[in-house]
């Protein structure tokens, strides 16, 4: 990679870790902002369901107005809005009258900056010129699993020995992160995404692609994969292990971002010795596997390994299918990778919907709700055939052109 793009890559690191932090942090202070601005848990419910449906809104809109107002100045906005958001929720519920109000303007606030940077982050690291884009896609994602786990550790040992009182220190001090990251992009080089004088697809022209469908099929079902028991995780092991929630926030969610970053980590440094299809359909077999284990092994500690296993095998679903649709439309455009982030946002949401929706209908059965979204992987699965397929196909047609 070219030594110029080097700070350009640990700024989109970064950027994924401002994610993190936006998506994790402040439901570790839900029961604080229940006991002191008497908020209702259905009313803390919906503040993560205004969260992502946020960002969902975010990554339609964007297609209109990035590609105007360019790259360097939507990533300074994104991270503006990130840390905006944050500080907001330090003083907005003491101001407002009526704290919930507060909360919620905060949380959109940051939610725009989350939306944003969903959509840029990922095709600003694939711009930049490398050897190896597969590579340097999944170890970029890989920094959002760590920056879930720093998060959650940092912030429990600072509520450990400190006091969760002083949360809005920890507030402020996590809210840094962004604002250096906003100076950061306003030096560091961005790439273009596509040749001078190219322009990328318009939504009305992906839309009829067969290509495109699957690709944003495989991106539905890549985070429904992952959040479809990431989500459920803690809930999991607090039930069938008899924990507390703070042990079982560990022992599931944290565990399973581990698992995650590690399987993102290993193919960020070995991914140019591997191919990325068969590490894609082994990978989707495994998490086919898991979720069998998860909800039919008899044994809660063997169910919470098979968790586990599932943040291993799906770590490589989201970045692959990111590369693997920057490779096959490298003309795809800022359209392009908006539709894949609200792919992505919908299969968050929609997979651990899907799996309380049918376990509710059979007395709260996690592992009935976890079986049925086995059909995430599958589909995956056979996205990832289709694609290959399509790739030795246009493979043997070029050589018979050739000749």
């Amino acid at each position: 990679m070219s030594n110029k793009y080097n700070k350009t890559i640990v700024a989109c690191f970064i950027g994924y870790i401002v994610q993190a932090i936006v998506n994790n942090f402040a439901p570790l202070l839900f029961l604080t902002f229940g006991r002191t601005y008497h908020i209702s848990f259905s009313q803390l419910t919906m503040l993560v369901t205004i969260n992502f449906g946020v960002q969902l809104l975010v990554d339609v809109l964007s297609i209109k107005f990035i590609d105007r107002i360019g790259y360097r100045i939507s990533m300074v906005l994104a991270h503006l809005f990130a840390a905006g958001g944050l500080i907001a929720l330090t003083f907005l519920p003491e101001i407002m009258k009526n704290s919930y109000a507060g909360v919620l303007t905060a949380v959109i606030i940051y939610a725009i900056g989350g939306g944003l940077l969903e959509v840029l982050v990922s095709p600003v690291v694939e711009a930049c010129p490398s050897e190896n884009k597969e590579r340097a896609m999944s170890m970029l994602h890989s920094f959002y699993c760590w920056g879930h786990v720093g998060v959650v550790a940092l912030s429990t040992l600072f509520f450990q020995f400190i006091g969760i009182s002083n949360w809005k220190v920890l507030t402020i001090i996590w809210a840094v992160i962004p604002l250096g990251n906003a100076l950061a992009f306003i030096k560091v080089p961005i790439a273009p995404l596509l040749p001078e004088g190219e322009s990328g697809l318009q939504l009305k022209d992906l839309f009829k692609m067969k290509l495109f469908w699957v690709l944003l099929i495989m991106m539905i079902c890549a985070g429904a994969s992952e959040q479809a028991v990431s989500q459920w995780a803690s809930v999991f092991a607090e039930r069938g292990l008899g924990i507390t929630k703070s042990l079982g926030d560990l022992a599931g969610p944290m565990m399973f971002a581990i698992m995650m970053g590690l399987s993102r980590l290993f193919y960020g440094k070995y991914g140019d010795r591997i191919n990325l299809d068969r590490f894609m359909i082994y990978s989707s077999l495994l998490c086919v596997a898991s979720y069998l284990g998860v909800s039919l092994l008899p044994s809660p500690q063997l169910s919470l390994i098979a968790c586990g296993v599932c943040g291993l095998s799906v770590g490589i679903m989201w970045p692959g299918t990111f590369s693997k649709a920057a490779s096959a439309m490298g003309n795809g455009g800022t359209a392009l990778f908006a539709m894949l982030a609200l792919g992505g946002d919908i299969g968050c949401s929609g997979g651990p919907t899907l799996v309380g929706l049918i376990s509710s209908r059979y007395h709260d059965n996690l592992k009935v709700g976890i079986l049925a979204a086995i059909i995430f992987p599958i589909l995956l699965l056979v996205g990832i055939l289709l694609c290959k397929r399509w790739e030795e196909s246009k493979k043997s047609l070029k050589h018979c052109v050739e000749r």
